[in-house]
């Protein structure tokens, strides 16, 4: 009998853990068409990456090209679908290190050289995942108008 009562509890643990990554997969299939109902809504046409990240690039830059390790400044203006803004910096931008921030930045970041300017249209496995941060419900697709004032 102590084994049966065993058996069934890891039964049921293994099976509650197979519905929490089966709503992961919910998220991504979400994010996905809510990326895609802001760039129909906003007449926006973008590139998306094999990892779900989705760019549009105004202008390409003509400076240095980062890479996934580079320090970088950086303006930018963060934003929700619903056009709700949660963070800005100045004109003047702010320095980071492209392995210290979400990886919609890490990757997305490097397709401009310095001097160019887009958008990045975050789904949040690439964001804050299913955690939220701050004013950032979690889950949440993240938007971000961005300019790489220059790769330092």
């Amino acid at each position: 009998m102590k084994n049966f009562l065993s058996a069934l509890l890891f039964l049921t643990l293994f099976i509650s853990c197979t519905k929490d990554n089966s709503s992961a997969k919910d998220y991504t299939a979400k994010n996905e068409q809510e990326i895609k109902d802001y760039l129909a809504k906003n007449n926006l046409t973008a590139q998306r990456s094999a990892t779900g990240l989705y760019y549009i690039i105004d202008e390409q830059g003509t400076g240095a090209k980062p890479t996934a390790t580079s320090n970088v400044t950086v303006a930018y203006k963060g934003y929700f679908t619903n056009g709700g803004v949660f963070d800005q910096s100045s004109a003047a931008g702010i320095f980071f290190g492209l392995n210290q921030v979400i990886k919609g930045w890490t990757e997305g970041i490097p397709y401009f050289n310095a001097g160019g300017n887009g958008m990045l249209l975050i789904p949040s496995h690439l964001g804050y995942g299913r955690s939220s941060n701050g004013s950032i419900p979690g889950g949440s697709v993240l938007l971000f108008d961005v300019k790489l004032i220059s790769v330092n």
